[in-house]
């Protein structure tokens, strides 16, 4: 194991032996022997986020309902929130994207890998380091802060309402999901439902209402200024996300 390696094991320890909550995963054991690093986790039966995306009919898998997406997006808000407001620390992700959302046997969404969690302190909410974070995840600010985790919440949650990855490849070699997302979404909102990829539910008017209210929750979350994305906490009230 290298030294990044070894420092995102002592900063995944470090950080889940000081954080608690349901949409967390949680940490049981760990191991250190020798050159051998170990962590168990909590066992999450349904894989990630992006199995359940992206790989359902390869996976002979029924597809998720709209109101399961709805109930998942809710779970990775309330993790985050808890990161950034609720826990005895403050701490930024860094990290979050589909492959880092975990889903148990009920399909309960946690956040997990925390080995690119950084500390920050109460007055101090921003860092000037940037990590490797994972490419179309990554906020276009250089500050670290927790405007960086909601981004990356509003582009997981354009992946859900669409269906496609960030970097899909019949995107243009300039383009990602966010750039397409909001030059349509900019041009006319209500042909948002023809971006989305083709749905294997029914778009009810129930439905295509929620479907536009998240749209537009991810454009405030993927803004380019920090200032003009929401708090989480802002974020886990908002009625498109409210488990129906």
């Amino acid at each position: 194991m290298g030294q990044n390696g070894q420092q995102e094991f002592k900063t995944e320890i470090d950080v889940l032996r000081k954080v608690r909550h349901q949409n967390l995963v949680a940490l049981l054991e760990y191991c250190v022997d020798c050159q051998e690093r170990l962590l168990v986790y909590e066992f999450m039966s349904e894989g990630t986020l992006g199995h359940h995306l992206f790989e359902w009919e390869n996976r002979n898998a029924l597809p998720l309902i709209w109101k399961q997406q709805l109930v998942i997006s809710l779970d990775i808000a309330r993790g985050i929130e808890y990161l950034h407001s609720l826990a005895q620390e403050i701490f930024i992700h860094r990290d979050l994207k589909h492959a880092n959302i975990l889903l148990d046997k009920d399909l309960n969404a946690k956040v997990s890998d925390f080995g690119l969690v950084k500390l920050a302190t109460h007055n101090k909410m921003s860092m000037t380091t940037k990590v490797a974070i994972t490419f179309g995840y990554l906020a276009p600010e250089y500050a670290m802060s927790a405007k960086v985790d909601v981004y990356a919440f509003g582009v997981i949650s354009l992946e859900i309402i669409s269906g496609r990855k960030v970097l899909a490849e019949s995107f243009l070699p300039d383009d990602n999901l966010v750039s397409v997302f909001r030059k349509e979404f900019t041009q006319e909102k209500n042909k948002i439902l023809n971006y989305m990829a083709d749905r294997v539910f029914e778009l009810d008017d129930e439905t295509q209402k929620s479907l536009m209210e998240v749209a537009d929750l991810a454009w405030h979350c993927t803004c380019r200024e920090p200032y003009q994305r929401p708090y989480m906490s802002h974020i886990v009230t908002l009625s498109p996300l409210i488990e129906p």
